[in-house]
C-alpha cells in the first residue's frame, strides 16, 4: 500500500488505503471500502492492529500520564490542592472542558511537607506533571523544574518577585511569602494572563 505512508501530511479526503488492508482508526473514515483522512494531520500506520489513523496537526489537546500542564490553584484543602488545568505544556493550547486535577500534599515537593499553605496559595499558576489521568487527574510539582511559575501577593495582589530559592517578595508592600517554585519562576506567564 502506498497511500498510507507513515508521517505523511494529509488533508481531509486523502486516500489512506482500503478496508481490505487496514482498519480505519482515529481521524479517518471509510467509504465504499476505502479509508480516507478526516483531518489535517499526519498519517500513522499501526502494524500490530493493522489500523491507519491521522494525528491532527492542530488538534484539541488530550491529557495523558506524563504530560506537563499549566494550572491555577483554585482551593487548598488539608491534604490536597485543587487545580484548574488551563493548558497543555509546552504548546500552551487551552484544554477544553475546564478539567480539574489535584496535587496531594505528598506530591508538592520532594521530602516532607507539613502544610500545603507553606508551598502553594490560591491563584498561583503552577507547572505540573500528570501522574494519573483516570479516574481523576492527579498531579505533581515535586521535581525541581515544576512548581509555581507565577504568584500574587496574598496581601495586596501584586505579582511576587523571586528573591531566593523559594522566597518571594512583593515589590509593592514588601510582604515575603514562601512557595514551591519552578526553576522557571516568572518566565512562563503571569497570573493576569492565565
Amino acid at each position: 500500500m502506498t497511500e498510507a505512508t507513515p508521517g505523511r501530511l494529509v488533508v481531509p479526503g486523502d486516500l489512506l488505503g482500503t478496508a481490505e488492508e487496514y482498519v480505519p482508526g482515529r481521524g479517518t473514515y471509510e467509504s465504499d471500502g476505502r479509508i480516507y483522512a478526516a483531518l489535517l494531520g499526519h498519517s500513522r500506520v499501526d502494524p500490530s492492529s493493522r489500523s491507519v489513523s491521522v494525528t491532527a496537526l492542530h488538534g484539541i489537546p488530550e491529557l495523558d500520564t506524563g504530560d506537563l500542564v499549566l494550572g491555577r490553584i483554585e482551593e487548598l484543602k488539608s491534604a490536597m490542592a485543587i487545580v484548574e488545568i488551563l493548558a497543555a505544556h509546552p504548546s500552551s493550547r487551552t484544554v477544553p472542558g475546564e478539567p480539574e486535577g489535584t496535587i496531594h500534599v505528598s506530591k508538592v515537593k520532594e521530602g516532607y511537607t507539613e502544610s500545603l499553605n507553606d508551598e502553594l496559595a490560591p491563584g498561583d499558576l503552577v507547572l505540573a506533571k500528570i501522574l494519573d489521568n483516570h479516574p481523576s487527574i492527579k498531579l505533581t510539582t515535586a521535581p525541581p523544574a515544576l512548581g509555581v511559575v507565577a504568584a500574587k501577593c496574598q496581601r495586596c495582589h501584586a505579582t511576587l518577585e523571586l528573591t531566593g530559592r523559594s522566597e518571594l517578595v512583593c515589590p509593592r508592600c514588601g510582604n515575603r511569602e514562601h512557595r514551591k517554585v519552578s526553576a522557571d519562576y516568572g518566565l512562563r506567564m503571569s497570573p493576569e494572563t492565565g
